[in-house]
């Protein structure tokens, strides 16, 4: 019977990726316990070995076999969205540990926020030029997003080289101001909630930059069209969520923090 929906076939990649990815915090603990680091080694390539592959056979799905038509793109889109407020929920953890410790600052942090011996950054300097660099990373994306939908492939091209240069950028300037601060992750709570906070972001800034690279060689391949560009909208929402939380981590912890 001919129904809208796409019923995947049996595939080895969802059982054989999940093996992968435990080797690599199993590796890590025998790479800390033991400084044997080949079951991280190889998780880490295993698993990027086995994406490969899944998002190979999902490309072929959506692009060269038409199996995504409306009804599961559709669905495919509910999906992220929830994905996203996933994400919105493992940063909210974050910013309740920030604000916890800074509205109520404890004896054993003096009674102060910042704490005694912390000093903090000036959120005129860098922060705010990566702030800049973020907001137009979100512009040059809508901008690249208008030219798929009419059809400008050189334009979308553009755009979207624009992103991948302020994404990276972001991530060199966020580097450099790494090696600049005078406290670690192991200073107070404020050096663990401005690490671990900033330092997830850097990292899903990464992935959202691994995204709209591939993104870019779809679109060198002719593989989305005005009708078709699932994939990139996703990398645009994702793209757009870091921003917002950026946002956030700049007013909260480099504004209002310091």
């Amino acid at each position: 019977m001919k129904q809208p929906f796409h019923l995947v076939e049996y595939s080895p990649w969802p059982i054989l990726g999940s093996f992968s990815i435990l080797c690599m915090p199993t590796g890590l603990i025998y790479y800390i316990r033991m400084e044997n680091w080949f079951l991280l080694a190889f998780g880490a390539i295993s698993t990027t070995f086995i994406c490969y592959l899944w998002w190979r056979d999902v490309v072929r799905e959506s692009t060269f076999q038409g199996h995504h038509t409306s009804y599961v793109i559709k669905g495919l889109k509910a999906g992220f969205i929830l994905f996203i407020v996933s994400e919105v929920c493992f940063f909210f953890s974050f910013f309740w540990a920030y604000f916890h410790s800074s509205l109520a600052p404890t004896l054993e942090l003096g009674s102060v926020w910042p704490p005694i011996g912390i000093s903090t950054l000036s959120p005129f300097q860098v922060p705010l030029l990566n702030t800049s660099v973020l907001l137009l990373s979100g512009i040059s994306v809508t901008w690249t997003h208008h030219s798929l939908e009419k059809g400008n492939k050189n334009s979308a091209l553009q755009g979207l080289f624009l992103t991948l240069t302020l994404g990276f950028y972001f991530l060199w300037l966020q580097y450099g101001e790494y090696n600049e601060t005078a406290f670690t992750i192991a200073d107070s709570v404020y050096g663990s909630t401005f690490f671990i906070a900033t330092g997830f972001h850097g990292m899903h800034v990464m992935v959202g930059a691994t995204f709209l690279t591939i993104c870019f060689s779809r679109m060198l391949n002719l593989h989305f069209d005005k009708n078709h560009h699932l994939g990139f909208i996703s990398a645009a929402w994702y793209w757009h969520f870091v921003d917002v939380v950026w946002l956030f981590l700049y007013v909260s912890i480099y504004w209002w923090g310091s």
